[in-house]
């Protein structure tokens, strides 16, 4: 027998996890939540799994981010990976896919006590909820194109199990009506993405955490210099605590712009972030874009919101050339050029950017050693690929 296609399999997943859906005693990937909400994190993770929700009957939500993969795009056919294929095998986004890992974390979109904008999903913060956000990509003509919620509601239907299982959670009558049967896909979604399947908070940072491991010489310095006020400017944007660092997601939830170059890769038009969402006028907001975590963030490349670096040392390099006068750190060790320019210039978030002193070789490779150590377990053999 042939081998499947990439589509067949993740069908014969869903069927697999569809003959399950109507007992749910395993649940494994949510076992430490609340029975209910366990089960409609089973029945999540089964939906995030089925290409028949995508208008060809191709692509899934694990397809843009793969489970296998620190939940983020691995694929390399569309514009050296930066950017996701949507679902007719032509339309791809403009953005580089962010990981669905640790999303859980992120607080609704709001202002903080010093007027500054947090939060919200996806890279723009436009969505308040993972409920809101799961529900985006299913309707986005140049993601799975489903043309509107009843076509979505409908693939849904043609499967008496989903039937049964979306009857028994949400309700006798939760298909009477497709928002309401809508709304229940995304909340079965979002609990999964809610789930320790997704942030099991079980790097070998946090076994060190828990005294069960010792990082290397290498790793400890990288730590000391992250968590550092001196030496590095990584804390300002990625730390949210001042304490030991458990259960951190590495993000303030902030929005900057760090001065990231356009992608040459991508036939797309300046990217205003923030600004452009919203219906937010201030111009100071101007390409900014939400601090992602760190978790996972060694086998989740390529980089920034266009993914204009595949690199994690180049990503470091990137920030250190804001502190160094040195010639040779005024080129992008990606092209063997100058680093490109801004491609919003005017907005930098130069307080936070020009903070520290420059990093020598050292202590460059120390942080991206630290930055390995927030691999969840079971990515840990990608690191060595």
């Amino acid at each position: 027998m042939p081998p499947l296609s990439a589509p067949a399999r993740g069908a014969g997943k869903v069927l697999c996890a569809l003959v399950c859906l109507t007992c749910f005693t395993c649940a494994g990937p949510a076992r430490s939540q609340s029975a209910p909400q366990a089960e409609r994190a089973a029945l999540g993770e089964t939906l995030f799994s089925d290409p028949d929700l995508s208008r060809e009957r191709n692509q899934s939500c694990a397809t843009c981010h793969d489970p296998a993969h620190g939940f983020a795009d691995r694929r390399t056919d569309v514009a050296s990976g930066a950017v996701s294929l949507g679902s007719d095998g032509t339309s791809h986004g403009v953005r580089n896919v962010p990981t669905v890992s640790y999303a859980a974390a992120t607080p609704r979109f709001h202002k903080d006590a010093k007027g500054r904008l947090v939060g919200g999903q996806f890279l723009d913060g436009r969505a308040d909820t993972l409920e809101a956000q799961a529900g985006g990509p299913l309707l986005n003509q140049v993601e799975m194109a489903m043309p509107d919620k009843a076509s979505v509601v409908a693939r849904l239907k043609e499967k008496p199990a989903y039937g049964e299982a979306f009857r028994r959670l949400f309700g006798a009558d939760v298909f009477k009506s497709d928002d309401r049967a809508f709304s229940a896909l995304t909340q079965a979604l979002a609990a999964y993405e809610r789930s320790p399947e997704v942030s099991p908070f079980d790097s070998r940072y946090d076994r060190f955490l828990r005294g069960e491991i010792k990082l290397t010489d290498r790793e400890e310095l990288g730590r000391v210099l992250f968590f550092s006020n001196q030496f590095t400017n990584c804390h300002l944007c990625h730390q949210i605590s001042s304490a030991d660092g458990a259960g951190e997601t590495f993000s303030n939830f902030q929005f900057h712009n760090i001065g990231v170059p356009r992608n040459p890769a991508l036939d797309a038009p300046v990217d205003h972030g923030l600004l452009a969402t919203r219906g937010l006028k201030d111009k100071r907001l101007d390409g900014r874009f939400k601090v992602p975590t760190l978790r996972n963030v060694a086998v989740t490349g390529p980089y920034m919101h266009n993914g204009v670096f595949s690199d994690l040392r180049t990503v470091i390099l990137f920030y250190n050339k804001y502190n160094s006068s040195s010639p040779d750190r005024q080129v992008d060790p990606g092209t063997g050029s100058a680093w490109d320019p801004p491609e919003v210039p005017d907005t930098l978030s130069r307080t936070e950017l020009e903070f520290g002193p420059a990093l020598d070789d050292r202590r460059i490779d120390a942080l991206v050693a630290f930055l390995k150590t927030l691999t969840d377990r079971r990515y840990e053999p990608l690191l060595d690929r």
